[in-house]
This record gives C-alpha cells, sequence and structure tokens, in this order.
C-alpha cells in the first residue's frame, strides 16, 4: 500500500449539510468556499486576532523582535496541524480554522496574566478560562455585521474552541448543552492541543537559547529528545556551528513528534475499529494522544523548561510584574466601574461588574495594558 493509498481516519465532512456546518444567523451560501474555509477567513479579519501580534506567548519585556507571540505562535500550530490532518485524511480547513482561534481568547501577559485574572474572578465565585473566553469573543464580542453580534462561526468550530484542549462536565456547563459536551470532539479538534504543544515545545527551547536564559549543552544534557535530535544532526554536519545543528535539531524533533501524533492517532483509530465519527465522539479516551514513549519524552521537556526557563529569576520577575499590573486594574475597575468604556460600562448590569471587567482586561495587548497601568497610577497620585 502506497502513503496515497493510507486509508483516512472518520473526519468531518464539512458540506453544507454537514449539521456541524449550521450558523446561529443565516449565511448565504459561497460556492467557491466551503463553510470553514469562511470561518477561517472570519477568524483571520477579527479584531482580537490581530490582537494576538501584541500579546505574550513567553517572553514580555525582553528586549528582541525574533521571540514568538501568540499571533507567531499560532501560525506555528496552524502549520503543523494542517500537515497531522492531511496525513491523516481529516478536513484540514477545520483543522487550520481551530488551531487559528485556538488562543484568541488569551489574556495579556501569556499563562502569568491568566493566572492573575483567574484568582481575581475567583474572589468573585467566577473562573477565567480561555477557551470559555473564547467562544464569548466569537459569539458576542466581535462586531462586523449588520444583522448580527459575533462571528456566526459554524457549531462544528464553535465546538472545537471549547473542546480541544479538555473536556468539560455537562453539570456544570449547562449554557454549554449545544456543545456536546458528554461526547469527545471530532479528531480535528482533538488534534490541535497536541499541535500547540509541539509548537511551543519546539519553539521555547529556540527562545530561550536566543535570550541567553538556556544553554544547547545543558538542554542536550537534560531533555533526552532533543539530546538524541541533536547527536544525529551532529554526526551528518561535522564542523558545523553549534547554533545551526541546534536548528536543525529542533525541526528533527518537531518532526518526530509529529510523525508521532500521526502514528498514535492512526493506530488507535484502527485499533477500536472507527469508521465514523460517531465512533471517535463516542469513545471514553481521546484517540489523538502521542505514544507512551513520545508522551514520557513531552513531559520530561514540559518539565525542563519550567525548572529552567518559565520559573528563572528573570521571567518570575516579569510573571510577579503582570500579576501587579493585572490585578491593579482588575481593582481599580471594580471599585470605579464608571471609569471603563461606555459600551463595556453598559453591559456591566446584564453580565455583573466582575465579568465585564474581565473582559475588558483580556482584550488587552501587554503595551495596551502597561499604559491604562500608568494612567490610572497617574490619575491616582493627582
Amino acid at each position: 500500500m502506497t502513503e496515497n493509498d493510507t486509508p483516512h481516519l472518520p473526519s468531518v465532512r464539512g458540506d453544507a449539510d454537514d449539521p456541524l456546518c449550521t450558523r446561529v444567523y443565516p449565511a448565504p451560501a459561497r460556492p467557491h468556499r466551503t463553510p470553514f474555509q469562511r470561518d477561517r477567513d472570519r477568524v483571520v479579519q477579527a479584531r482580537a486576532f490581530r490582537r494576538l501580534a501584541g500579546k505574550t506567548q513567553v517572553f514580555t519585556s525582553r528586549a528582541s523582535d525574533h521571540f514568538r507571540s501568540r499571533l507567531t505562535h499560532t501560525i506555528e500550530v496552524v502549520q503543523i496541524a494542517r500537515d497531522v490532518a492531511a496525513a491523516l485524511g481529516l478536513n484540514e480547513d477545520l483543522a487550520e480554522t481551530l488551531a487559528l482561534v485556538h488562543d484568541i481568547g488569551h489574556p495579556p501577559f501569556g499563562h502569568a496574566g491568566e493566572r492573575a485574572l483567574d484568582k481575581c474572578l475567583q474572589q468573585h465565585g467566577l473562573r477565567f478560562d480561555h477557551n470559555l473566553h473564547a467562544l464569548r469573543i466569537c459569539e458576542h464580542f466581535e462586531q462586523r455585521y449588520a444583522a448580527h453580534r459575533g462571528l456566526n462561526l459554524t457549531l462544528g468550530v464553535r465546538e472545537g474552541i471549547i473542546k480541544h484542549s479538555r473536556d468539560y462536565k455537562p453539570h456544570e456547563h449547562p449554557l454549554l448543552e449545544p456543545y456536546m459536551l458528554g461526547e469527545r470532539p471530532p479528531l480535528e479538534a482533538q488534534l490541535i492541543d497536541l499541535a500547540d504543544e509541539i509548537a511551543y515545545l519546539t519553539a521555547d527551547l529556540d527562545d530561550g537559547v536566543e535570550s541567553g536564559l538556556l544553554e544547547i549543552d545543558h538542554i542536550c544534557d537534560h531533555v533526552n529528545i532533543l539530546s538524541r535530535c541533536y547527536k544525529h544532526v551532529a554526526a551528518q554536519h561535522a564542523g558545523v556551528e553549534q547554533k545551526y545543528l541546534f536548528n536543525e535539531a529542533l525541526q528533527l524533533m518537531q518532526h518526530a513528534l509529529t510523525d508521532d501524533l500521526i502514528a498514535t492517532t492512526r493506530r488507535n483509530a484502527e485499533a477500536i475499529g472507527a469508521k465514523s465519527l460517531e465512533d471517535i465522539r463516542n469513545h471514553p479516551r481521546r484517540l489523538a494522544v502521542f505514544s507512551e514513549q513520545a508522551e514520557s519524552e513531552r513531559l520530561q521537556e514540559k518539565r525542563y523548561l519550567y525548572d529552567t526557563l518559565y520559573t528563572c529569576d528573570a521571567l518570575e520577575n516579569e510573571h510577579n510584574k503582570a500579576e501587579e499590573v493585572v490585578t491593579a486594574l482588575f481593582n481599580f475597575w471594580i471599585e470605579n466601574p464608571e471609569e471603563l468604556p461606555q459600551g463595556y460600562f453598559d453591559e456591566s448590569e446584564a453580565e455583573g461588574v466582575p465579568r465585564i471587567v474581565a473582559d475588558y482586561i483580556a482584550g488587552m495587548t501587554d503595551q495596551y495594558i502597561l499604559l491604562q497601568f500608568a494612567a490610572i497610577r497617574r490619575a491616582i497620585r493627582r
């Protein structure tokens, strides 16, 4: 059997008659574009998507134009997601759209900002979840159409926004009942979280070395998969400068993890005899996973990044600053909701002030939230 003869796994059809292509509001058909292609374009044209260019991936204030932002990270996830979807015979348009939208709900300052915002909301009996916030953005905050609010995305994309990285219990989220919380998402959605992992595990090592916070030799001594790839590359390119060998090793590592995800997902689907999307949905576990060895190596690298990069003193100072800024602004607007932009203030009666303040902060770029912080500090001093 040739590569082209490899059987496709059960996928989302994506045609006009597919229930997952239904929208909340009617939309005239476009004969030259599929529903998911149209969703892709709606996401790319969204203001929230453009703001990803100004949001942190790992580094906030260290001066370099070469570090990843949320936007460049998203583009890398798209590349991997399409690669995996194509290899498995899945719906590439859906996978691409979900990759493009997967981080749209993140607040400024990366995970540090998200933790701070969640901590603030917990004081009011609420939580911040970037997946649910992404749905909120796409359904409510984006306003591009005369007839309705939101981007009017298909059910398949909205389901994937919520469920691509975790499962939600139906009884804990009754408002999400239309999104089939009791079922697994399609493989197109399941693979996004792993594509995200592959992208940032590769990129964060790269940015860590670029920043001077990580050393190549130290990485090779503690990250087995990178060490193995580096030795393989070095054996083929004797005498080449270390940084170029490292770049090649990162690419080889990314390819190894991607190939493992493809092979393991196919093997899992075939093992249960999956013939339809319902077989994928009704299985008690997700089928898009890494093999046992790759998962072990993934966890080892993730621990290494947490121990040596994410929690290092230089970044901890940035994280502490992020928490200070988010918390101060949240508390200021809780106490002074009339200082919110008029559109947000108008919604506070229906949504509650804490949720609206969180919505406002979550939409900010790193630079904008720092400007707001400085402006409010000046106002308070007067």
